[in-house]
């Protein structure tokens, strides 16, 4: 089956989620800071709709033919910022150990302080399955984690494992980046 390109009214769909999962930060924000010790399905509900987002616009953009430059930035940077603000929040909860906090934040910091440097020098980022798969990983652990009691441990061995899914990820942009820079 071919696909075919969005109605133009719907063309900007796609970006306009990725907005909305900017938006949604502040709410799961103050759901959080409102929940007890980090135990909130409110605030599950909306990290789950945010995760659910991410995989709407990337394939509404894939399938009706419509990237974007903002998307290419503005997507992955939704995804750092929720779940950069859930691990933050899930560790002045005590829900997540500081290293998570360390290695979550550390990774991003990466991503983003070396997309800075590498894209100017001809750096074609593309996100890729593992860094997909990571991704949904966290977003589900961390779902996971705010819908449960803080004595539940399952949420958190899910996380790490999403946790070293996407650190392989990183490993593979960094990889990639160095190839592709030097070749350029």
């Amino acid at each position: 089956m071919a696909t075919r390109a969005a109605p133009l009214s719907l063309a900007q769909l796609p970006n306009a989620l990725t907005v909305l999962r900017l938006l949604m930060i502040p709410l799961f924000v103050v759901l959080v800071l409102g929940a007890d010790g980090g135990h909130s399905w409110s605030a599950a509900l909306v990290f789950a709709a945010a995760g659910a987002t991410d995989q709407i616009d990337g394939f509404l953009a894939r399938r009706w033919h419509v990237e974007s430059t903002f998307g290419k930035v503005a997507d992955p940077l939704a995804d750092r910022l929720m779940i950069a603000t859930a691990v933050v929040l899930l560790w002045v909860e005590n829900r997540l150990p500081w290293p998570a906090l360390a290695i979550v934040l550390g990774r991003d910091l990466l991503l983003v302080g070396g997309y800075k440097l590498v894209v100017p020098r001809g750096y074609e980022f593309e996100v890729n399955l593992l860094g997909k798969a990571a991704t949904w990983l966290l977003y589900a652990a961390l779902t996971a984690t705010l819908a449960t009691p803080p004595e539940t441990e399952w949420p958190l061995w899910l996380f790490w494992a999403g946790v070293g899914t996407a650190l392989v990820a990183a490993v593979e942009y960094v990889l990639k980046a160095r190839r592709e820079v030097r070749s350029s």
